[in-house]
C-alpha cells in the first residue's frame, strides 16, 4: 500500500529506546504513536501506544492530540521516520522512536 506522505528529505528528531526509563519509557505528556499495519500491531505493541497505521495518518491527524509530544514506532524506524517528518511539517512536536518496535524490545521495554 503506498502512503500519501511525502518521503523524507533530512533527519528527523529521535528518540533512543535504549535511554528511556524502562519502569516508565514514555514521558509524561508524550503520545506514542504506532504506526504499523494491524498484524504486527496485533502481534505485540508498547503498552499505552495509539494505533494509527501509516497509510490512514493523514485521514486521522485530527486524532492526534495537540499540544504535547508526538512519540513514533514503527518496526524498525523508516515508516515512523516518514510520519515524523510529516507531522513535523504539520505543526507537530513529533519525534521518532529510532529502530522501532525491535529496539524498543531488545531494550527491555514492556510488550503486550
Amino acid at each position: 500500500m503506498s502512503s500519501p506522505l511525502v518521503p523524507m528529505l533530512s533527519p528527523v528528531p529521535a528518540v533512543v529506546p535504549a535511554d528511556l526509563d524502562p519502569t516508565a519509557p514514555i514521558a509524561t505528556g508524550t503520545t506514542l504513536v504506532d504506526v504499523r499495519e494491524r498484524s504486527e500491531w496485533d502481534e505485540g505493541h508498547a503498552p499505552g501506544a495509539v494505533h494509527v497505521p501509516l497509510g490512514d495518518l493523514t485521514a486521522r491527524v485530527g486524532e492526534l492530540p495537540v499540544g504535547g509530544r508526538l512519540l513514533l514506532v514503527c518496526h524498525s524506524g523508516t515508516r515512523s521516520a516518514r510520519a515524523t517528518a510529516w507531522l513535523n511539517g504539520a505543526g507537530y512536536d513529533a519525534a521518532n522512536l529510532d529502530g522501532g518496535m525491535v529496539a524498543w524490545a531488545r531494550a527491555g521495554l514492556p510488550v503486550t
